[in-house]
């Protein structure tokens, strides 16, 4: 196994890190907002992650494939869809708002802001734990090339 894999899956959780962040940053800043251009609420969106498979496979995948033989490394992440959460908001009687219903209930948004909060900590620990792995395997390579070279 190349170290290059190594970084190579990390550099893809990066990237789906950075994505999560940006959609939970989009969470908190809609966490009052009671009218979209869809209508009605906002609703909480979040970030659909799936293991990332090559492409194109080596014979040597095939072969542990084809002998049921699984461990194999992981090859990364990659974000197949940002979904939006069904739930409805809570109901919040204020007759005077203009979004209010017939009944003078509001539907506020279904972001929780400790849960985004909690969310964003964990998202970004992740993307620094990738980073972390880019930088030991940088160094690693660095320390390679010094074992060959005179001094």
């Amino acid at each position: 196994m190349s170290m290059f894999l190594g970084i190579d899956a990390s550099a893809s959780g990066l990237t789906a890190e950075r994505l999560r962040m940006d959609v939970i940053s989009n969470n908190i800043a809609n966490a009052n907002t009671t009218r979209t251009e869809r209508g009605g609420a906002y609703h909480r969106r979040y970030v659909v992650f799936m293991p990332r498979e090559k492409e194109l496979e080596s014979f040597e995948q095939m072969l542990k494939r084809a002998t049921g033989f699984r461990k194999t490394s992981g090859e990364g992440v990659r974000a197949v869809a940002i979904a939006e959460d069904p739930e409805q908001g809570p109901l919040v009687y204020d007759p005077s708002h203009p979004d209010a219903n017939e009944e003078g209930y509001v539907e506020k948004p279904n972001v929780n802001i400790v849960t985004e909060m909690v969310d964003m900590i964990t998202a970004s620990r992740a993307y620094e734990a990738n980073a972390t792995v880019i930088n030991s395997a940088k160094a690693m390579a660095m320390k390679a090339l010094d074992i060959g070279s005179a001094k």
